[in-house]
């Protein structure tokens, strides 16, 4: 039997065993997440598939991980977003594409002293990303104009560290270079930092992050960080193909059709995906840049929700009402769900959007997992039994959610 043939009768057997999960209503649903990871496993090339088929259960188990953790740290919640529309419109050329540079746009410092008095300072970042003022906050007022490059390494390594510090006080080292030239410089009792662009969700960062990460211990050939990592990234790229996932109306609670999100990405593969769905997306490729790759899949998604909320609520006005939710036994409990005609007339509304999202998910984390290999010089990933992947250190628990809540996603 070749390859190919081995492949797809590997493919089938997993669907069969994947047809008795549980599902539930989170992102693309726990069901969901599981099978875009297994089913990514088939697209990898020969020299990728013993390993991660060897360790497919776990690489399968462990994509909910970030759904898990979501009450673990108080910023797991914006990686699985980004409320992109809040920030302008499509396609969002005022977004700086790189974390350096968003964190800088979107940053204000708080100048603190002795008395108690606050100053408000922030970059005012010109669109060229070039030259770079920095201003009174509260009358915008030139205090001083640096070239944007030498600012922006300092940034990088003295400010963006701080990011997940309770008390984010900037080291003496960028004080005096901002402050350089002002009076009020040394009355100063410490200089803080905020940034309001991380609420809105950072999933596009996050993602480009992971990516090197994994690059990094491929090159390593540490396994067990690489199907740690090869597990959550695959959620994260998941997310990032579900138009609600890009849009501050992400649950459609701001035109009145609240639960859409767990509708589209949950309701809908529940109903469809074993049956009717094709999930042979043929070979990985190779992404040439991650950083556009996953910019570019969150501005597809964007351009879908309109039409993901427009085709809701027209369909919505040709149903009855007893016609549009059902009562369910699931794990002991009655829930109520959209009623399987209603939501498979809103799958075939959608002309396949929903199937073409998920069929792309899986492409792109195999996708994904193929080019950090490339990058990593392709090591030798022999390995002839699972993994134990052992948890380096408990997270600590948080009980406040960072950005906004997923309970009614």
């Amino acid at each position: 039997m070749n390859y190919k043939n081995l492949s797809y009768l590997l493919l089938l057997t997993s669907l069969v065993t994947l047809s008795a999960m549980s599902i539930s209503h989170t992102n693309w649903g726990f069901y969901g997440h599981r099978l875009i990871n297994k089913m990514a496993i088939y697209s990898l090339p020969t020299e990728m598939f013993g390993f991660f088929k060897t360790n497919g259960s776990y690489i399968s188990e462990h994509a909910i991980d970030p759904d898990k953790r979501r009450y673990a740290t108080p910023y797991e919640a914006v990686r699985h977003y980004i409320d992109i529309d809040h920030w302008g419109t499509y396609p969002y050329d005022n977004v700086p594409r790189k974390w350096t540079d968003v964190m800088m746009k979107y940053s204000t410092f708080h100048g603190i002293f002795e008395n108690g008095d606050t100053l408000h300072f922030k970059f005012d970042i010109d669109a060229d990303l070039e030259q770079l003022h920095f201003v009174n906050a509260n009358d915008e007022s030139e205090l001083a104009s640096f070239s944007y490059e030498k600012i922006k390494g300092l940034f990088k390594k003295v400010v963006l560290p701080l990011y997940y510090e309770e008390e984010k006080i900037i080291p003496t080292e960028l004080v005096d270079l901002l402050f350089e030239n002002q009076e009020f410089k040394g009355d100063f009792t410490k200089v803080l930092w905020s940034e309001n662009f991380s609420e809105m969700g950072i999933l596009p960062y996050h993602l480009e992050k992971m990516y090197y990460q994994l690059s990094s211990v491929m090159e390593q050939k540490d396994y067990n960080k690489i199907l740690r990592i090869s597990s959550e990234i695959g959620h994260y790229i998941a997310d990032a193909h579900v138009p609600l996932h890009t849009t501050e109306n992400y649950n459609g609670q701001l035109t009145d059709q609240v639960g859409i999100h767990a509708f589209w990405e949950s309701r809908i593969p529940e109903l469809l995906a074993e049956e009717e769905w094709d999930f042979l997306v043929g070979k990985a490729q190779y992404i040439e840049n991650p950083n556009s790759y996953f910019w570019n899949i969150v501005l597809e998604s964007n351009a879908l929700v309109g039409e993901v909320l427009r085709i809701e609520e027209d369909l919505r006005k040709r149903f009855d009402q007893d016609e549009l939710y059902c009562y369910e036994e699931r794990l002991e409990r009655t829930v109520r769900v959209e009623c399987e005609s209603f939501a498979k007339a809103y799958a075939a509304a959608l002309d396949g959007q929903v199937e073409d999202r998920f069929r792309a998910s899986i492409l792109s984390v195999a996708s994904v997992w193929y080019s950090a290999w490339v990058d990593a010089g392709q090591p030798d990933l022999t390995w002839d039994e699972p993994v134990n992947v052992v948890v380096e250190q408990e997270e600590k628990i948080f009980g406040k959610i960072f950005g906004r809540s997923h309970k009614n996603e």
